[in-house]
């Protein structure tokens, strides 16, 4: 962003300030240009009143001392001829030279001289100016000049120089001012940006300081430090609540099963039943609470993690699934050679496995567990499999959704799958269900973890 912004106002810095240069350098030209026929057209209009009154008096001394004295102060050739090409004065150059023919033949004829190009930085040379002597019809004469365009270039050198130079420090000074003014603008995103990575990292409360920059920014950086604040303090909220909600449930829930204990024994014959089914749904409340503050617990952990939690603790997975299929006594997995350490804590991990190794011990019949790493994409991963009756694409889509029950006739609060997929992705991982043949046979559940960072 900062070079893509750098370039717009720097390209229109620089269309400004040629908007600005080029136009003062063709005027330059054009002034020094017209200053320059104004003064030798001047020039030719003397010597032409001179040439006329010479032929009106017959007396040619002044026109040639005045011929003589622009040569040897111009050094500029000069030649005055009659109506009939005899040369009257002439200093510098004859009036037979080739250079001067056409021009003279023009004058004679009285036709209009050409316009003389504008002169650049790198003119040379000289120009012929030619003019007749006499007025109208009567022309008894013309008065050529040649003069040199060197001075005059010269000039126009130097002033293209001033010019050159101030739109040189006039682009200076925009690039200054363009620096300044993306300064001005970026770097309060770049603060926003370093909060939200903080925020990102683990940071609580990541404020960033919002004193500079548009307006606009700055009230999108207080929004930022309130929306910072805000998280934290949710996750605050929550952490508490859970942890209220774990001392006030549990303990009536567990006052009153120790009652109905109690109860067993003096229950009558005609109330059994109802005592039996009352201590079911008791047990039924204690599962759904417990699983109620397992899933809380695990979106707690998420809410944490993304408002400015710890650092996530690493746990070996092959470990944790040798000792998870050991205690639900399933084949124990195969561990590869090199540890595969991944970025959560052994107990969401063993909590996860517990929970899909129920499930498939519960509906599935024969259970197999594998795991491994992909070094590369920087994950590991641990797979549950089972030989049951599979889902259905559409149930694969419910299934880790809360209360969500397959059609079976297995007791459960439809929380497990919920519970261990907050878990999972509260550390950055993936939980993804598959099952084979369109969903007929075999569930697969797979846990795909982020790797510890490599040092």
């Amino acid at each position: 962003m900062r070079r893509r912004l750098l370039l717009v106002l720097l390209l229109f810095s620089a269309a400004a300030v040629a908007g600005f240069a080029v136009p003062l350098l063709a005027t330059t030209s054009a002034e020094r240009t017209q200053r320059f026929v104004l003064s030798r057209t001047a020039d030719l209009d003397r010597f032409a009143v001179l040439a006329q009154h010479a032929a009106t008096t017959g007396d040619d001394a002044a026109l040639e001392d005045e011929v003589r004295a622009y040569v040897a102060l111009y050094g500029e050739p000069v030649v005055v001829v009659d109506a009939g090409r005899r040369p009257v004065a002439q200093a510098g150059m004859s009036a037979g030279d080739p250079l001067f023919a056409q021009a003279l033949d023009a004058a004679l004829r009285n036709q209009p001289a050409p316009s003389v190009p504008t002169l650049t930085p790198w003119s040379s040379g000289h120009v012929v100016f030619a003019r007749p002597v006499g007025t109208g019809t009567r022309v008894a004469g013309a008065v050529v000049l040649r003069a040199s365009v060197d001075r005059a270039a010269a000039d126009v050198t130097t002033r293209w120089l001033w010019v050159l130079g101030g739109a040189l420090a006039a682009a200076v000074v925009s690039v200054l001012l363009v620096q300044v003014v993306a300064r001005w603008l970026l770097k309060p995103m770049a603060e926003l940006a370093v909060g939200v990575r903080a925020v990102a990292a683990g940071e609580r409360r990541a404020h960033v300081p919002g004193s500079s920059g548009p307006p606009e920014v700055r009230e999108l950086s207080e929004s930022f430090n309130r929306m910072s604040d805000a998280v934290t303090e949710a996750a605050d909220q929550q952490r508490r609540l859970v942890a209220d909600a774990s001392h006030q449930l549990r303990n009536p829930m567990a006052a009153l099963r120790l009652r109905m204990d109690a109860l067993g024994g003096q229950v009558r014959p005609g109330g059994v039943d109802a005592y039996t089914a009352s201590v079911t749904e008791i047990e039924r409340l204690e599962s759904l609470l417990g699983g109620l503050l397992a899933l809380a617990a695990a979106e707690s952990t998420a809410t944490e993690v993304a408002a400015g939690g710890r650092e996530p603790e690493l746990a070996d997975v092959g470990a944790v699934a040798v000792d998870r299929a050991g205690f639900w006594q399933v084949p124990v997995p195969s561990t590869p050679p090199l540890p595969v350490l991944v970025r959560c804590p052994e107990s969401d991990l063993a909590q996860v496995l517990d929970v899909l190794l129920d499930n498939a011990v519960k509906y599935g019949g024969g259970v197999r567990v594998s795991l491994g790493a992909d070094r590369a994409a920087g994950t590991g991963w641990v797979e549950v499999r089972d030989d049951g009756p599979g889902m259905t694409p559409e149930e694969l889509v419910l299934a880790t959704g809360r209360f969500w029950r397959g059609p079976s006739d297995q007791p459960g609060t439809g929380l497990g799958l919920a519970i261990a997929d907050q878990l999972v992705r509260a550390r950055g991982g993936v939980l993804a269900l598959s099952s084979g043949d369109g969903g007929a046979t075999g569930l697969t559940a797979r846990v795909t973890l982020p790797l510890e960072p490599a040092l």
